[in-house]
């Protein structure tokens, strides 16, 4: 399938590892042309002259698909950093049609024990910051009739987590703001979905895993192989997967979808 996005300029959030670095991936190798932000500059630059390597050029060194790739390091948590990773995307790569909301997960923690502080961060981390970066490029999308919003949420969004209070809390309340603006914008070409991961093989999961071993005395392997038994799929998703369901969503062909918590997980949430 062609998904009709080669020549597009993608901001993704938090791409420089975990789920977002696999959006990128799978983004540019549809001929998307992607910033990469992210805290760690190096590594930034490392995905960047990967990326570039992979589909950068032809065989007579001519760009493919109108690709290319920018690494442009940048606190999203922070007003200054949304600014900036906005501008120099624009200034690179030109004006963002696909924007990719993601961000680093909360610290685990029981609803029971749950401080004020604990309820900010919630907001701080999960929503004033996607907020912020969807405020900056909306109009332009709007503008120019044609754009794509796709959050990286959590199948916490469907059936809340245990141990994870403060991501329920706050990935909750950005799937509720996301639902409400994609009914806004739907008649200006604008899609606005979440994409809800299961159980990734990424560096996050295996911290979440390893936590759980710690607090339950037991072992790594144990957690895991007890978690794999509670997926249909029984096993753990490939990031590659997660990628794929993501380009589709900010594809041309998905132009009719919007509003919608897509979960990709294996089997693992039961309900429809």
């Amino acid at each position: 399938m062609d998904l009709g996005i080669a020549g597009k300029t993608a901001l993704v959030a938090a791409s420089t590892g975990g789920l977002g670095l696999a959006v990128a991936r799978a983004l540019a190798a549809e001929g998307v042309r992607v910033a990469i932000v992210g805290r760690r500059r190096d590594r930034a630059k490392e995905i960047v002259a990967e990326l570039q390597a992979a589909y950068g050029t032809g065989t007579a060194g001519i760009s493919t698909k109108g690709f290319d790739a920018v690494a442009i390091e940048a606190d999203l948590t922070t007003p200054e950093g949304i600014e900036s990773a906005v501008e120099q995307t624009v200034a690179d790569l030109g004006p963002i049609d696909i924007l990719v909301l993601n961000g680093p997960g909360p610290k685990p923690g029981a609803a029971a024990t749950l401080s004020s502080d604990d309820i900010a961060a919630a907001f701080d981390l999960l929503v004033k910051p996607q907020h912020a970066l969807v405020s900056h490029v909306l109009p332009g999308m709007r503008e120019r009739r044609w754009g794509r919003i796709l959050a990286i949420g959590s199948s916490g969004v469907t059936a809340p987590l245990p141990n994870l209070a403060v991501s329920n809390t706050g990935r909750a309340a950005l799937a509720g703001y996301l639902k409400t603006l994609a009914a806004e914008v739907a008649l200006d070409e604008v899609t606005v979905n979440l994409l809800l991961p299961g159980r990734i093989a990424t560096d996050r999961v295996t911290q979440l895993d390893q936590a759980a071993a710690k607090r339950r005395g037991t072992t790594l392997e144990d957690i895991q192989l007890e978690s794999r038994k509670t997926i249909p799929a029984r096993r753990y998703g490939e990031p590659a997967e997660f990628g794929a369901a993501a380009a589709f969503l900010c594809s041309a062909p998905a132009s009719y979808i919007t509003g919608v918590a897509l979960r990709c997980d294996g089997g693992l949430i039961r309900s429809l």
